[in-house]
């Protein structure tokens, strides 16, 4: 069964993020989506033909985890934006996690906001570790490494250019304001409660 884009067309519109930006964006995910599925057949053509064991088996292996987290995080910051946003008490139980962890709610955003400007491209992911019970921002290099272990994303943030340059240049903190507008903390809340149940 092949994976297939997910329609996001409901952030088009979106305040600080332009048609422009979000329909190239969305253009940039549906390629994961296509070369995820691309990257499975051949891979289970080449097992089933038993060239398994051979170095062009082996870097399609690793470029499967490239593909389908490209795929992921792309669904996943999609989906906890919304045009407009909503407001942290939309994520009463997260919020207060986030308080206990962070010392404050704004110390919390403090924290991600810094994270998110660091030099470099990649991701800031707010995970949740279900084994600690904890919760952390990390800056992702890139899309296959560095995920922690046994975490749950809670909310993502995607930090290569292409998902600012056009509307922001080089202003990544201006950016970053414009995704905290658009923050859809109700799907960071259902998020939070899968990952803690």
């Amino acid at each position: 069964m092949e994976y297939q884009a997910k329609n996001f067309d409901g952030l088009l519109g979106m305040e600080g993020f332009s048609d422009t930006l979000l329909k190239n964006h969305f253009t940039l995910y549906a390629g994961y989506v296509a070369n995820t599925n691309k990257v499975a057949d051949a891979l289970a053509a080449m097992a089933k033909e038993g060239r398994g064991g051979t170095p062009e088996y082996a870097e399609l292996k690793r470029r499967f985890g490239w593909e389908f987290n490209g795929m992921r995080l792309h669904e996943l910051y999609f989906g906890n934006m919304a045009n407009g946003g909503s407001k942290p008490d939309a994520a009463p139980e997260l919020a207060k996690a986030l308080a206990g962890e962070f010392g404050s709610l704004e110390g919390w955003e403090k924290d991600f906001r810094a994270t998110g400007a660091m030099r470099g491209i990649g991701w800031v992911v707010l995970y949740y570790d279900q084994t600690g019970k904890r919760l952390f921002n990390m800056w992702i290099n890139e899309h296959d490494a560095g995920h922690p272990s046994g975490c749950a994303p809670i909310l993502v943030m995607d930090v290569f250019e292409h998902a600012y340059m056009t509307d922001y240049g080089l202003k990544r903190a201006d950016y970053i304001g414009a995704f905290f507008r658009n923050l859809d903390w109700e799907a960071t809340e259902a998020r939070f409660a899968k990952a803690t149940a």
